[in-house]
């Protein structure tokens, strides 16, 4: 009963909230005196500050085109480069939980202070960003993410945010113009999700509801209509008055404003809506008219505009550019590209997009010359060559970077200085940060686990007092092993990192050969980098083609062992070999055979297991080519073939940007995938990508899926006897069976010294200590967190294992799920 009445007077005071938007076009009002001027936007014609400068400006030698400064006007000034640090929603927005549900819901992390957004974005701009944009804020309660996720509708939620742009103007960034650097900006997206709320409360352009949401939108009336274009403005106004340098209104993704656009969402037929997209654009154009008046002419506006829905019945590309050369004269400062709907069945950011696909949408527009203020490219952005070659081409005069700034906030000052190979490069895996985000847990990075943590996790250099300096031992230079011996020894202790491989990296090194996965490599060359300047600091010594036994470990008096405090195993994992008779044919191979050791496979192939491992053997088996033997890198992946591939128009005329019939290439192999489990295959693949990886199988038109399997015994010929779960009993004739059964932790060393002398300084971490999947985001984070206290005398063997806090929304989230 405490519960229910709990959640009646949680939805008591939203019901209330909601009765209360009417009263806000007066507060409203008001604000605009403020910040209204009589002077028209302005932007800089071409050729008008021809005369400001004496001498024609610097450029960077390494990336001359990312680091021209661009102007927007004299009312705004100049950005000192031309990346922008794209929207993501991380959790640190804060939220609109009442206080009276806090202490119900005993989360560890609370996150109504801003601070740790404030040290967030601080860090990104003392990377050198040109201008940052926040995840996304809602003007209104009906626009929330999530239920009560963050808003910006009051004073008191104002004034958080001054904490955020105070970090953020505390920094200057260096520029080839200016000598002393500019200040650092920092826009707020203002996000009202419509139809895509997690929330009781949604509302869209029409009475829908999306295929990812389970609370259908009821239809906004004029009215209120009208109230969300007053609130927009409003929330722009207290952004203003919060610090920010600007906003950016989100029309893209398949958001509120993106839904009135198309008549895929809007079934209207009033002044919103019906067969003239003028009608249908209204409400998009209001927003950023109102908001410019609103709020001046000294402040970004930035709109992001879709310009490829890739959804049926979405915008034509006459529409795009009515709609473009609208927001201009409304008075958008900046446009920004959205690409697809979060619906679409198109993958646009995972890791199988190569680089910079979509580039060429925001060249298109460009090319037309419809709008004369700054275009920026998006979407699998990561590189700095990446960005230079876009803007080189034309294709666009800024290029925005999102989760790259998660993987490695330093990333644009380390292209300012031309040192490429020391960017942490974002593989574009989603499993921490949009992974996250769809739940409500705190978004991190796989290969950054300080994103978003910035106040909990500091890695200062040699900072460890010199007496809890510790000699230390790393056996296994996989992820855990390579994530622990960089923190450690970059704080200050002396560490040996040992592997009986010739080279570092463990199961990466698979995982680097997976079509779709190339961007592991960058991984290892970052942590290849990093390992090499350590060992020449003398803080790190690598010891490949050496392996640990549990003698080396114990012998105290060998110089060569005796030396080390603690030893922190991270063997990995080894490969389960099932009950199943008749394994030891020579048919059958493992997918380390496969994927390591490169051995020859036949046509047609059954594979035992369908979790990652499963699906990447089968992927790989499909578009290998073992003619050429030739794994390719993420900068070799052809955009036009993904788009052939994915049924994307690529010259965009097609409404929505989808061709009517997709091409199918003639796959290398015939697979047959199969598991135990009854259910769908691939059921524990990545909330976000698990969908792209199942759909790449089932379109080749050469992958059967078979879930409930029993398996028999493979006969004397190598072929797979099955029964389904429908009591059929099959044979599989094949030239290869491929084990991907799953794996059992490698710790023989940990198991070897329990009860010895050496137990109390046996540290297990990734796959030894867990191999569920080879989970390589759980294995980085618990390498780090545990280099970052191990000289604590309260860790030992046992209690060495470390979480981040479990924050307010996160646990809101999971206590709305359990009543679904």
């Amino acid at each position: 009963m405490a519960t229910v009445r709990v959640l009646r007077r949680a939805h008591d005071i939203c019901t209330a909230a909601m009765q209360q938007q009417n009263y806000r076009s007066l507060a409203l009002r008001t604000r605009r005196r403020s910040f209204a001027s009589t002077s028209a936007f302005h932007i800089a014609e071409d050729g008008e500050n021809e005369n400001k400068k004496s001498a024609l400006p610097k450029s960077n030698p390494f990336y001359p085109k990312m680091f021209e400064p661009l102007d927007l006007g004299p009312d705004i000034g100049t950005l000192p480069n031309r990346v922008l640090m794209g929207s993501m929603h991380t959790g640190l927005e804060g939220h609109s939980i009442p206080r009276f549900l806090l202490p119900f819901l005993r989360a560890e992390e609370d996150h109504s202070d801003l601070s740790a957004m404030a040290q967030y974005f601080k860090e990104r701009a003392e990377g050198g960003v040109g201008l940052m944009v926040t995840g996304g804020i809602s003007p209104n309660r009906a626009g929330w993410v999530g239920p009560f996720a963050s808003k910006l509708t009051t004073n008191e939620e104002m004034e958080k945010h001054k904490l955020v742009t105070d970090a953020v103007h505390s920094v200057t960034v260096p520029s080839v113009d200016n000598p002393h650097g500019e200040t650092a900006r920092i826009c707020m997206q203002i996000l009202h999700t419509g139809r895509y709320a997690y929330h009781p409360f949604a509302v869209s352009c029409s009475a829908t509801k999306s295929p990812i949401s389970p609370f259908p939108a009821r239809a906004l009336t004029v009215p209120q209509i009208l109230d969300t274009i007053g609130d927009y403005a409003n929330c722009a106004v207290l952004a203003k008055e919060a610090g920010y340098d600007g906003v950016e209104i989100m029309g893209s993704e398949g958001y509120l404003i993106n839904q009135f656009l198309v008549k895929h969402t809007n079934k209207r037929n009033d002044e919103y809506g019906g067969d003239d997209f003028r009608q249908r654009m209204k409400f998009a154009v209001d927003i950023v008219r109102e908001t410019r008046l609103a709020t001046g002419p000294d402040f970004i506006i930035i709109f992001r505009l879709s310009m490829i829905d890739l959804i049926k019945d979405g915008s034509s590309w006459d529409e795009v550019k009515i709609l473009a050369q609208a927001i201009e004269d409304a008075g958008a400062t900046i446009i920004n590209t959205g690409i697809g709907w979060h619906e679409a069945r198109v993958p646009t950011i995972v890791t199988s997009v190569p680089r910079a696909t979509f580039s060429w949408v925001t060249r298109k527009l460009r090319d037309e010359k419809v709008v004369s203020i700054p275009l920026c490219a998006t979407n699998r952005i990561n590189a700095p060559h990446i960005a230079e070659s876009i803007l080189e081409r034309g294709d666009s005069d800024m290029i925005s970077m999102a989760r790259p700034f998660l993987a490695d906030p330093d990333i644009v000052n380390k292209a300012r200085e031309g040192q490429p190979e020391e960017i942490n490069t974002c593989i574009a895996c989603n499993q921490a940060c949009l992974d996250h985000a769809f739940v409500g847990k705190m978004s991190s990075c796989l290969v950054n686990p300080r994103a978003c943590h910035e106040t909990e996790l500091v890695i200062e250099a040699d900072s460890i007092p010199t007496d809890m300096k510790l000699n230390i031992a790393v056996v296994g230079s996989g992820p855990a092993g390579m994530a622990f011996a960089t923190t450690a020894a970059t704080i200050g202790h002396n560490v040996t990192l040992f592997d009986k491989s010739n080279e570092i990296g463990g199961q990466f090194n698979m995982a680097k050969r997976i079509p779709g996965k190339e961007e592991f490599y960058e991984t290892l060359r970052y942590f290849d980098n990093q390992i090499k300047k350590l060992e020449s600091a003398g803080k790190l010594q690598v010891r490949l083609r050496t392996e640990v036994k549990y003698d080396d470990m114990k012998d105290s008096s060998a110089k060569e062992w005796g030396q080390f405090d603690k030893w922190i195993v991270a063997t990995g994992v080894d490969p389960r070999t099932p009950p199943i008779p008749g394994l030891d044919h020579p048919n059958v191979l493992s997918y380390i055979d496969v994927l390591r050791h490169k051995a020859k496979v036949g046509r047609r192939v059954a594979v035992i297991g369908a979790g990652g491992i499963g699906f990447d053997v089968a992927e790989y088996l499909l578009h290998h080519d073992d003619k050429t033997d030739h794994d390719i890198t993420a900068d070799e992946v052809n955009p036009q073939e993904f788009l052939s591939d994915w049924g994307v128009d690529g010259t965009n005329e097609k409404r929505g940007g989808l061709l009517d019939k997709v091409t199918i290439k003639n796959p290398h192999k015939e697979i047959v995938l199969m598991q135990r489990k009854k259910g769908k295959l691939g059921a524990t693949l990545g909330k976000t990508s698990g969908w792209v990886h199942r759909a790449t199988l089932v379109k080749s038109n050469a992958v059967e899926m078979i879930p409930g399997v029993k398996y028999e015994k493979v006969d004397e010929d190598g072929n797979l006897h099955i029964t389904t779960s429908k009591g059929e009993r099959r044979v599989i004739e094949v030239d290869n069976i491929i084990l991907c059964a799953g794996q059992t932790p490698n710790n023989r060393l940990e198991e070897d010294a329990k009860g010895s002398g050496v137990e109390g300084k046996v540290y297990t971490i990734g796959g030894a200590y867990e191999a569920a999947e080879l989970d390589a985001k759980r294995a980085i984070d618990m390498g780090t967190r545990l280099a970052l206290k191990i000289s604590d005398e309260s860790v030992i063997p046992g209690k060495h294992t470390f979480k981040a806090p479990v924050g307010a929304e996160e646990k809101l989230i999971g206590f709305l799920n359990e009543f679904k």
